[in-house]
């Protein structure tokens, strides 16, 4: 459970995330390396007050993950260079003043074909179904069946593998949010909690493979992947995607 004044700080934790998300949306582009965009994140979170969030976690490399067509999550940037067409999901978080930012967002690189804008529509309207069950009183499960219901009535999967989670003053808190379940189970939901929701939607199965880095998550049949991620403010009202202001 968070005060109003620890959500105000996670407010502009996620400020921050957004903002360097945008930038790196707006830089992508053919021939960009992916670890250039992991230094520019670097860089503008340091600019910005902050500290990236992933680096060094577990042992993780960088300070973002950059996940390209049939990876999922945790994609490690680096000699990679973007290509036309290219499916990129952005997933980032910061440390601001003790407190976590995260969020996640899928783009794609020029010219792109309609399946691809049809994944990542479905991904970020599954999101914003499932934030709209983050009022007090309802379960966490009503959020994961919201996000599940609306993806697989537009015929994609969800992952199993990986789910959504608490956050605040540590990058994972409980509870944990599936994208997948029937409603009316888990922890009740309450005014002051702050969850990462955070659907990954795959065009095939559900079904995910981890690389030999130990890190990347890809799609067990090849096929591509999309994320979507905000961390919101469960409120006595409507809930509040934290950061928004502007630059969401």
């Amino acid at each position: 459970m968070k005060s109003a004044e620890e959500i105000r700080i996670m407010d502009r934790a996620n400020a921050i995330v957004h903002q360097v998300l945008g930038a790196l949306e707006a830089a992508l582009a053919p021939g960009v390396v992916l670890g250039d965009l992991d230094h520019m994140a670097h860089s503008l979170t340091l600019s910005a007050g902050a500290k990236p969030a992933f680096k060094g976690y577990h042992g993780y490399p960088a300070s973002i993950c950059i996940s390209v067509n049939d990876e999922v999550v945790h994609g490690i940037p680096g000699g990679r260079a973007l290509k036309q067409g290219d499916l990129v999901s952005l997933d980032f978080g910061v440390v601001f003043q003790g407190f976590y930012g995260d969020a996640a967002r899928t783009c794609v690189v020029g010219s792109h074909d309609v399946e691809a804008r049809r994944l990542m529509d479905v991904t970020r309207a599954s999101l914003m179904k499932g934030i709209e069950q983050a009022r007090p009183g309802n379960r966490v499960s009503d959020i994961s069946h919201a996000v599940q219901a609306w993806v697989e009535s537009h015929g994609f999967s969800v992952v199993r593998d990986y789910v959504g989670h608490g956050i605040g003053r540590a990058l994972h808190e409980d509870p944990q949010i599936p994208n997948f379940g029937e409603p009316g189970h888990g922890p009740r939901l309450q005014p002051g909690m702050v969850l990462a929701i955070e659907p990954m939607v795959n065009e095939g199965s559900f079904e995910v493979t981890v690389d030999e880095d130990g890190w990347t998550v890809r799609t067990k049949d090849g096929l591509r992947s999309a994320h979507f991620e905000y961390s919101v403010a469960v409120t006595p009202s409507e809930p509040v995607i934290l950061g928004a202001g502007g630059t969401a």
